[in-house]
Parts: structure tokens; C-alpha cells; sequence
């Protein structure tokens, strides 16, 4: 049941293929900062470093590179995950050095120890332009009171004035998650091609969970390093954020997911930052599209009677929304709202208190 944060999959079907189901290929995973890994194609190791929360692990993924590795992804900057890659290091990885260091985006639970390891190894860090400085601006903000526009946008969604003071005093956390950046990073751009290991990879990049979120596609060996683009069972946080109030995310989000689904043949296998490797990269993404669809028209329904941000969540979220999800839930439903308005389906207006207020178009017939 979609509820905006998590989607389970169904069970899967013995013919997937016919059933629209997914295809989950490989029996067993490695376990969370064991130093272990799996083979998910020739060269291609698949390793998980622990998180804290519901999701408890991210899937980081090393790539054979001459006598090295290259690494997609490093998990969070803590003291679990550094002993988790020393144990990577001295074991499922042989001892070899690390050549690069490939960030699919700027999240702290996949650039957090890319300044650590690139530093250990003498190696390059390699992202996207947009993606490296947006996390070099986010860190930035690492100890800063939070700014008057945030106050404001919290506001203006309806939260009460507990909600806001929890803002200002855990504003600023970003970057206590993250290891010091490198200074100089080397870009990835959609579209482009690249070696590693004697094999061509990809760059496919996508938007609305991230500015510029890059996946990695390998025609060769037929499989997809996804990120948070395409999860198996969860639907990736899709936001609006103070720093651009009125954006138009999930747009972006929606027409991204078409893209990889036009550029990326059906038959690869996903690696995903989350959850387990799979198959069915199509039915996947329209599944993720439909869902998002379905919100939308429920939300609208809702707003039959003006409504704040604060109101609508029942339309989005199966779950009830307390004060630890209360910022993620109110960035995915100002996305929703953001994108009702940019299609013409709702109106907003600011009340005098400076509360904003949606209604649907269709309530004043």
C-alpha cells in the first residue's frame, strides 16, 4: 500500500514476466558491514553498509577497475560504516586499491564517507556538477541559525509553533553526516560514456528526488545501478524544499522515470541503493508513475475545501505523520500541490496570517 514513504511489492508470481510482477534473481545478500559481498554480474560486487532507521542498510556496489575498484555509493558518515569499509577493504575487496569513487547523488547515505575514502586512496570523486554543489552549499548551512525563509515556508504549510521551533534547532544537521568533501571532483554528464574495467558504462541522470540524480547503465553486462531513481518496494522522497518553494519536483520526477524506462531496455538488472536487486525495470517505473497519478487525483478530490499543507496528508499517507516525519511528509505533499497547481487543477492563496490555502479549480464550478 503506497502511503507517499514506502510501497511494498506484491508477492512474487512464478511466471513474473506474464503477472507483472517483479523478479528478485539472487537467493542470498550480503549482510549489513560484514565486509562481505555478492557477485551480481562478472566483476560487479554487491556490498551493504549499515543505516540507522526503518531502511537499516544501503547497497554500495564496487566495480572491477583494472587492479582496483571502482565504488559506487559509501553509506553514511559514521564510526559502523568506516569499520565496515576497512573490513570491505581487507576482505571482499582483496586488499586492492580504490581508482574512483562515483556518487549517484548527494544524500548523506551515499556521498557520507566519499570525502574519507577518496582521501585513503588518493583517488577522484565523480558526480554530477548540480549534485556536488548543491551538497557543498547544503554543508555549508552545518551550525547556521535557521534562516527567516524557512521559518516562513513551515508557516505558510500550517505547522503550529512546536513544529517550527523543532526546525530551528535541528536545522543545520546536514553535514554532520557527511565527511569533509573533496575540492575537486570530476563531473558526470547524461548521456556520456566512460570506462571502467574495460567496459562501458552509461550515465543516465534523473530529477525530483534529487537535482541531477545520476543511474549507471552497462550494456555489456546488462544491468542498471539505480540509486534511489528505481526501488523494488519503496517510492523515493519526492520534495519541495524552502529553498525553492515554488518548484515543481515531482514534474520532474515523473518525466524522468519516463525517460529511464525509454533509454534502459526491460530485461536489466536493477541495483538499487535499497532493497534487493531486481527484474522488470518497466513495470517498476509504471508502477512508481500510476502510483504517483493516483495521489494526485486523491489529493485533488480532497480539495474540494480549501485546505493547508498540514491538511492534505490523509490523501497521500497511509501512516500517521508525527513530528520525526513531519518535514519529509510536508516537501512530498507541497510537491503533489506544486504540481496540481503547475497543471492548472488547483489554485493557491495566502491568508493574511500568511497561511497558504489550495483549493481545486473544479470546487468553484
Amino acid at each position: 500500500m503506497r502511503d507517499g514513504f514506502e510501497e511494498e511489492a506484491a508477492p512474487e508470481a512464478p511466471d513474473v514476466r506474464k503477472a507483472g510482477r517483479l523478479v528478485y534473481p539472487f537467493e542470498t545478500a550480503p549482510e549489513a558491514g560484514s565486509g562481505g559481498a555478492v557477485e551480481v554480474a562478472p566483476g560487479v560486487l554487491w556490498l551493504r553498509m549499515p543505516l540507522g532507521g526503518s531502511l537499516q542498510f544501503i547497497n554500495v556496489w564496487a566495480i572491477q577497475d583494472g587492479e582496483g575498484w571502482a565504488i559506487v555509493d559509501t553509506g553514511v558518515q559514521t564510526r559502523e560504516t568506516s569499520q565496515a569499509w576497512r573490513d570491505a577493504f581487507a576482505g571482499a575487496l582483496g586488499g586492492k586499491p580504490v581508482t574512483r569513487v562515483i556518487v549517484t547523488h548527494l544524500h548523506p547515505d551515499h556521498i557520507g564517507l566519499a570525502g574519507w575514502i577518496t582521501r585513503k586512496f588518493d583517488c577522484r570523486l565523480w558526480m554530477t556538477r548540480l549534485e556536488y554543489f548543491q551538497c557543498r552549499m547544503l554543508v555549508a548551512d552545518t551550525g547556521r541559525e535557521a534562516p527567516e525563509d524557512g521559518v516562513k515556508f513551515f508557516h505558510a504549510a500550517g505547522w503550529d509553533e512546536d513544529a517550527i521551533e523543532n526546525y530551528k534547532a535541528r536545522f543545520g544537521g546536514f553535514g554532520k553526516a557527511i565527511y569533509a568533501l573533496p575540492d575537486s571532483y570530476r563531473r558526470l554528464s547524461d548521456g556520456e560514456d566512460f570506462d571502467i574495467g574495460g567496459k562501458t558504462w552509461r550515465v543516465v541522470t534523473g530529477q525530483g528526488h534529487s537535482p541531477d540524480h545520476a543511474c549507471l547503465w552497462c550494456p555489456e553486462l546488462n544491468v542498471l545501478i539505480s540509486g534511489d531513481q528505481v526501488l523494488p518496494r519503496i517510492s523515493s522522497n519526492v520534495s519541495v524544499f524552502p529553498t525553492e518553494p515554488e518548484a515543481d519536483p515531482l514534474s520532474d520526477w515523473l518525466r524522468s522515470l519516463a525517460k529511464v524506462k525509454a533509454t534502459v531496455p526491460d530485461d536489466v538488472i536493477v541495483l538499487p541503493a535499497h532493497n534487493d536487486p531486481f527484474e522488470g525495470l518497466h513495470t517498476r517505473i509504471d508502477g512508481l508513475i500510476s502510483g504517483h497519478e493516483r495521489g494526485l487525483a486523491r489529493l485533488e478530490k480532497k480539495l474540494a475545501e480549501p485546505k493547508r499543507v498540514v491538511d492534505t496528508f490523509g490523501a497521500l499517507f497511509a501512516r500517521q505523520i508525527g513530528p520525526d516525519l513531519l518535514g519529509m511528509a510536508t516537501g512530498e505533499a507541497l510537491a503533489h500541490l506544486n504540481c496540481l497547481v503547475g497543471r492548472g487543477k488547483v489554485r493557491r492563496e495566502v491568508d493574511g496570517e500568511g497561511v497558504a490555502w489550495y483549493a481545486a479549480f473544479s470546487s468553484l464550478d
